[in-house]
Parts: structure tokens; sequence; C-alpha cells
């Protein structure tokens, strides 16, 4: 919300030729508490004014000598297109004419006040008017902080995931994901030169193309993991290569689960430990 204060403190520009109209509703303004007035007398001024000060209302006069209000409407709106502003014309014509109104409001006019005036609606209407300004103002500014925290928030999420993958390729050989019909959707590392496998991008399957086997019971107990939903940590299986050599590789995975609770599929890590298994004493065999 607006606070009277907040309004109280916006910037207006009254726009009139006659002198009079200007003390009138200066005067009135200043009476209602308000304290950002500017005031003048020619037409051929307000643009550069607005420019320099982008005030919050202006109260401007429509019939005038040498520059009427319309053509500094249309000053006015070449120069927010210009700039590059948020092209909010915060205008509130006067105008003795009542067939000017419609006309003010298609040219970018806000809203209007007629002559002579009633000091009472005019208060009311440049309260209102106010207001919605402020209002616009600050949605303007709660969009460009939430722009700006998008993108902060975005770029620390890309250095986190950075930071993550960088880790992982530390700790292990290969980062793994699954959706909830274990298909593969994302793999990270050597893991297809390391083990001589194929995948298939469209499907998110892999395959052996290098004539290997699998220890089916060791598959058995990691197929029955997933199927269960159950994590499981450094779990250890073994392949035989077609030369007869084994080979020992370590994985680790974890279930997700959406904000619901809802299964969306498995990650994990994976390793070849072959070196490691052959170090304690682990030969690898022939087939």
């Amino acid at each position: 919300m607006i606070s009277e204060r907040e309004i109280q403190q916006a910037s207006i520009l009254i726009v009139d030729d006659q002198q009079s109209n200007v003390f009138l509703l200066e005067e009135m303004l200043r009476e209602a508490g308000y304290a950002s007035i500017t005031t003048t007398n020619d037409p051929y001024d307000v643009c550069a004014l607005h420019k320099k000060n982008f005030y919050d209302l202006i109260l401007l006069d429509l019939m005038m000598p040498g520059m009427d209000g319309f053509q500094v409407m249309e000053e006015l709106g070449e120069g927010l297109k210009e700039s590059g502003s948020d092209g909010y014309l915060p205008v509130l014509v006067i105008t003795a004419q009542p067939g000017h109104k419609l006309r003010a409001l298609a040219a970018g006019a806000k809203d209007f006040v007629s002559k002579p005036f009633d000091l009472v609606e005019v208060k009311t209407r440049i309260h209102n008017m106010l207001e919605v300004r402020l209002l616009y103002k600050k949605l303007e500014n709660y969009n460009k902080v939430l722009e700006q925290t998008v993108l902060e928030r975005t770029a620390e999420l890309r250095a986190s995931e950075a930071r993550f993958r960088r880790l992982t390729e530390l700790s292990s050989d290969w980062y793994w994901e699954q959706d909830d019909n274990g298909h593969f959707t994302k793999i990270f590392g050597p893991v297809f030169e390391m083990l001589g496998i194929r995948a298939d991008e469209a499907q998110g399957s892999v395959w052996d193309n290098q004539g290997a086997s699998w220890n089916n019971t060791e598959r058995e107990i990691l197929i029955d993991n997933l199927a269960a939903r159950r994590p499981f940590l450094d779990f250890v299986y073994t392949r035989t290569n077609a030369d007869g050599l084994q080979q020992y590789l370590m994985v680790s995975g974890e279930p997700m689960f959406d904000s619901s609770g809802r299964f969306t599929g498995y990650r994990g890590t994976g390793k070849d430990v072959t070196e490691t298994m052959i170090g304690n004493n682990e030969m690898p065999g022939k087939k």
C-alpha cells in the first residue's frame, strides 16, 4: 500500500498560461500537505522539465497559446519513447471544454478536471491519480528487483551445479540420473569411454557394445534396489570383458521425489574400482 506521506511527497508540475489558475492550484495543494510542487506558464518548457524530474503528476491546461495541451502531450509521449522509460504519461488535464475530454483521454491523459474548479473534486482526483501512479512505480521497481533476483539466483544455481559436477568428477568417475521409468536423463563423466557402452539419447537407455557379460546375481540385486526405490551406497558389481578380464564397478544411488512425495527417478554416482579390488588381492579372473 501507499502511505499518505508518500502521496504528499510526490512530485507535481502545474502547467497553465494563466497565473491566477497556477496560484489557485498551488495554494490548494500546499494546504492539502503536498510538498514537491513546480509550476510553469510556458508549455514549451514542459517536456524538458519532465525529462529532468520525471514528475509523478502533471496538471496540464489544454487551452494555451502557441502550444496547446494536446501538443504538449504529444511531445511528452515522444520524449518517453526516446528515453526508453516506462511509457506512463502522468497527465491530469484541465479543460473548460466538455468536448475535449475524450480527445484528451485518447491522447494519453489519465484523467481530467473541469473549469471552473470544484476544489474538492480536484483534490480527490489528484490524490487518486498519485496513489495509482505510486503503486505503478512500486510495482515496476518490485518487478525490476524480482528480475535481478532471478538473474542472481540463476547464476548462483549454475555456479552451484558446476561446483557439484566438479566435486562429483573428483570423487567418482561419473554421475547419472534416471526418470521414473528407469531411462537415463543425465550422465556426466567418461563412463561410455571407460566401459565401452553406448547411449540412445531418444530412449534414455544404454547398452554394451563390447561383448562384455555382467554378473547376473549382482545385477539382479541392483535392479531389485532400483525397483524397490531403496538407496544404496558403494554397491560393487562385476562384469567380464570380451578379453576375459573382470572389471569392478562401484555405484551409489538414491531415489528422488517431488514436493508431493511422488517418485521421480534416481540419481547417483559410479566409479571403476578394478585397481582397488586388485590391490586387495581380488585378482581378475578369466572365463
